[in-house]
C-alpha cells in the first residue's frame, strides 16, 4: 500500500495537492530540526515568482560528502529552481546553512543513487531500481536523476 500511495501522490512525476500539503509540513518540521536527521528543508528562490520556496529533501552521505538527489528526475521543480539560481540555496535542519549545489556528472551518480535509496524509502517507488540492485543498474538510470554535491556557500565562493 505505501508504494501505491507514493505513486498516487506523485502521479505524472509531479506532486498532487495532498503531496504538496505533506511536503509543506515535512519541510517546516525539517527546518525546525524536528525530523529524521537526514531530512532537511531546501530553500531556493523560485525561478518565476522570485519567492523563496521550500522543499523537503533527504541528504545522502557518500564517501565523506553530502548530496541531494531528485527522486522525481529532471522535471522536479526544485531542480529547475536550483539551476536557475546558479546552485545557491539554503538547507535547514534546526539551523540555517547557506550552500552552493554543484551538479554531479551522470557517470558519477550511480553509487550516490544507491546510497540515497538506502536512506530514502519514500523515493523507492520513483527510481526504477531495487535498493539492493547491482551498481550497474543504478549507473544505467543515473542520467535521469539529477544529483547535487552540497558545498558550503562560503567555501565554494572563496575557493
Amino acid at each position: 500500500m505505501p508504494h501505491q500511495l507514493d505513486t498516487w501522490l506523485y502521479k505524472g512525476g509531479r506532486p498532487n495537492r495532498a503531496a504538496r500539503l505533506m511536503n509543506g509540513l515535512w519541510s517546516r518540521l525539517a527546518a525546525a530540526g524536528r525530523s529524521p536527521e537526514q531530512l532537511y528543508s531546501l530553500e531556493v528562490r523560485g525561478r518565476r515568482s522570485g519567492r523563496r520556496l521550500a522543499f523537503p529533501v533527504v541528504v545522502a552521505d557518500h564517501e565523506g560528502e553530502r548530496y541531494l538527489v531528485a527522486m522525481l528526475g529532471q522535471g522536479a521543480n526544485w531542480v529547475a529552481n536550483v539551476r536557475a539560481a546558479g546552485g545557491r540555496a539554503v538547507l535547514r535542519h534546526g539551523r540555517r546553512e547557506d550552500v552552493l549545489l554543484e551538479e554531479v556528472d551522470p557517470e558519477a551518480r550511480g553509487p550516490i543513487l544507491q546510497r540515497y535509496l538506502q536512506l530514502a524509502p519514500g523515493a523507492r517507488p520513483h527510481i526504477p531500481v531495487g535498493q539492493d540492485a547491482p551498481l550497474a543498474e543504478f549507473d544505467a538510470v543515473a542520467a535521469d536523476y539529477p544529483v547535487f554535491l552540497i558545498r558550503p556557500a562560503t567555501r565554494a565562493a572563496g575557493g
